[in-house]
């Protein structure tokens, strides 16, 4: 988290991204470090733990900020349902490679194969996130 912060580039340009959102209970904020998924010029996370706090947060929020290095943007989080989220979850493992590792170490997926990823709609939550206009 720290390395992100500072700009620190860890993982080429496309690489990881701190999310920040507001506590659903405390309205502090939140940040949790993320790999975004770029299909079609739309930007998706998929949450690799069924359940994670920050997931519940950006459920209860109306907003999140995405910050890289010194950057960072405002967006809106819209949650894919399962249908809209299959196919995402099917390129998963070659769009976002260093996910397959943590969802394996997670027990969520075995081998790591579109089939397994597909078969995670409505498990684990997936997010686009839309820019906000002023």
């Amino acid at each position: 988290m720290v390395m992100l912060r500072l700009g620190i580039p860890i993982s080429g340009k496309d690489g990881p991204l701190v999310l920040t959102v507001p506590g659903r209970k405390s309205g502090k904020p939140r940040s949790t470090p993320i790999t975004p998924m770029y299909i079609d010029d739309k930007r998706y996370v998929v949450a690799g733990f069924p359940g994670a706090d920050w997931v519940s947060n950006a459920r209860a929020a109306d907003h999140a900020t995405l910050t890289q290095g010194r950057r960072s943007e405002r967006v809106k989080m819209v949650e894919l349902s399962p249908e809209e989220a299959r196919p995402l979850l099917r390129v998963f493992p070659t769009e976002v490679p260093t996910g397959v590792g943590f969802m394996q170490r997670s027990g969520l997926v075995k081998d790591g194969t579109p089939d397994e990823f597909e078969a995670l709609a409505g498990r684990c939550a997936v997010f686009r996130f839309d820019p906000v206009t002023a």
